[in-house]
């Protein structure tokens, strides 16, 4: 068990170096793997599972008749179905590897042939060519190329054609589950992909995305299973701080006694008390725990008793959180609290910059779980008796002051990469602006400066550097005529033009995607043969 101020250096070496806390928070030991967590059958990797739990077979099925697979598309997989919509399925160049196995854990990576490679250069190219019709055309050719597909899904999010949007993240996801290794395992917790490679970020945010959708869908346990793939890949490093999301997940399917559980399992080498997504959704399990009505008096009142206690430390060691949480559940709190200076304005203005960024995620996703009556009625008594701890000099308020100020100067990259992905806007705006400032590309959002790189793309000739802002760039990639020195009007006049420039562009890539037809295969001499067969 590492300690939060060393420092993992190597592989079984520590260097006794004080190291900021949130860092240790997504950084563990060599050999704190806790795979049992990540341990659930494939098939609720399919929301349609959970659906059925919720709404019967009949209601989700309806009377449609088992279906028949698919003879275009060359395989099953568990986790998106092929649609008859799709595009034929050829292998798109994508392969994967396995690097090496170690304790019973294997390491694996995605490789990119060489023709792929060079339909990446030309996705690069039309990116930087700010003019979205060069992707529509390199999507036309090559329909399962991994980042125009998340490219096209966030522009179809944007225009609020979700279905879209979900349908161009299952197509990635398809190609991606084609080019799994036979060894990559979705469920057992012992596959590993190293995030620092650009060809694994893909599937990474394909996953993020995916259970993204699910979640909005109604879907929670699903997602859920989907947030412990992502944290399987990776669980040391955390690339896409999903602990920042599994306490919400389930909160959401009320998987209490699973989240109490990784948090007594993680919280001495994780120290996850530090964040606070854990530190109050614990006490809000505790909470839940206790009003079940099947469990026995003297359990329900432990139960209770502690989630009194976790509430009270976690309102005195993020104070910041309670004002925010109450407008956004649009309470009005007491004068009493509002008059008081530990909860008024100087709670939030005091915070460092990396506990705004961190209590403004928190709150912006999970308000809508306190706002039952009995949940705020709770927190109401919990304030109150924090308000009496702080008048009668508690030493913890001191302490924790100290520990706010000490611990949370700045983020770790991925906590920005998580924020930019949640795209809540509470906590987006609080930023620094070294990450607001340098380009963004949703493909690869806040790549690792670290990264290792496989292959490099060819030089090319430069006209000259640019020096247009990063608004003006934004608004030319989808109007080459653009010009904001030329008048003042035209940024006004920018919004509706470039609303219509993209709706035309979801347009012509509906019509396409429409008029798409291929001819079927001759028959095989062997109609039915095994569905998993991999070539």
């Amino acid at each position: 068990m590492i300690p939060y101020f060393y420092h993992v250096v190597a592989l079984g070496s520590k260097k006794k170096t004080p190291l900021f806390p949130l860092e240790c928070v997504f950084s563990t030991g060599p050999h704190c793997h806790l795979c049992c967590h990540f341990l659930y059958f494939i098939r609720n990797l399919n929301p349609e599972t959970e659906l059925k739990r919720y709404f019967g077979a009949r209601a989700v099925l309806g009377d449609q008749r088992p279906r028949q697979r698919n003879r275009q598309f060359h395989r099953s997989t568990w986790m998106t179905s092929p649609k008859d919509s799709w595009p034929r399925f050829s292998r798109p160049g994508i392969s994967m590897t396995l690097l090496q196995s170690k304790d019973g854990i294997h390491y694996f990576t995605f490789e990119h042939s060489r023709d792929y490679q060079q339909i990446q250069f030309k996705f690069l190219d039309a990116v930087e060519s700010m003019d979205p019709n060069n992707i529509v055309a390199l999507l036309q050719l090559n329909p399962y190329h991994i980042d125009s597909l998340l490219q096209f899904s966030d522009v179809c999010r944007m225009q609020e054609d979700q279905e879209m949007a979900r349908d161009f993240i299952g197509r990635a996801l398809y190609s991606f589950e084609c080019a799994v290794h036979p060894l990559f395992s979705l469920t057992s917790g012992t596959s590993r992909l190293d995030y620092l490679r650009p060809e694994n970020r893909a599937f990474y945010l394909a996953l993020y995305k995916h259970m993204m959708f699910l979640e909005k869908r109604g879907c929670p346990r699903t997602a859920l299973e989907y947030c412990k793939l992502i944290l399987s890949l990776d669980p040391d490093s955390d690339p896409l701080c999903m602990l920042l999301i599994i306490d919400f997940l389930m909160l959401r399917s009320r998987e209490y006694e699973s989240l109490l559980q990784l948090y007594q399992d993680w919280e001495e080498h994780r120290n996850l008390f530090q964040l606070p997504n854990f530190a109050f959704s614990t006490a809000l399990c505790y909470f839940h725990l206790s009003q079940q009505e099947d469990m026995d008096p003297e359990e329900s009142h432990k139960q209770r008793c502690k989630a009194d206690q976790m509430l009270q430390n976690a309102l005195i060691m993020f104070p910041g959180v309670l004002m925010p949480l109450l407008d956004l559940c649009s309470v009005q709190p007491d004068a009493t609290v509002t008059s008081h200076a530990f909860f008024g304005p100087k709670s939030q203005i005091m915070q460092p910059p990396a506990l705004t960024e961190l209590t403004a995620l928190y709150v912006g996703r999970t308000y809508n779980l306190w706002r039952e009556a009995p949940v705020m009625l709770w927190l109401e008594e919990s304030v109150k008796e924090v308000l009496r701890r702080v008048d009668a000099k508690d030493p913890i308020v001191d302490d924790c002051q100290d520990k706010r100020q000490q611990r949370y100067r700045s983020a770790p990259r991925n906590i920005h990469r998580h924020v930019l992905l949640s795209e809540i806007k509470e906590a987006t705006s609080s930023l620094p602006l070294e990450v607001t400032t340098q380009p963004m590309m949703s493909f690869d959002p806040l790549p690792p400066l670290d990264s290792v790189i496989s292959y490099t793309r060819p030089e090319r000739q430069h006209t000259g550097a640019s020096t247009e802002s990063t608004l003006a760039l934004f608004f030319r990639s989808l109007m080459p005529n653009f010009n904001l020195q030329e008048d003042d009007g035209e940024v006004a006049r920018a919004g509706q033009e470039l609303n219509q420039e993209v709706n035309r562009l979801l347009v012509a890539m509906r019509d396409m995607l429409a008029n798409i037809r291929f001819q079927e295969p001759p028959r095989e001499d062997h109609p039915y043969r095994d569905e998993e067969e991999w070539d």
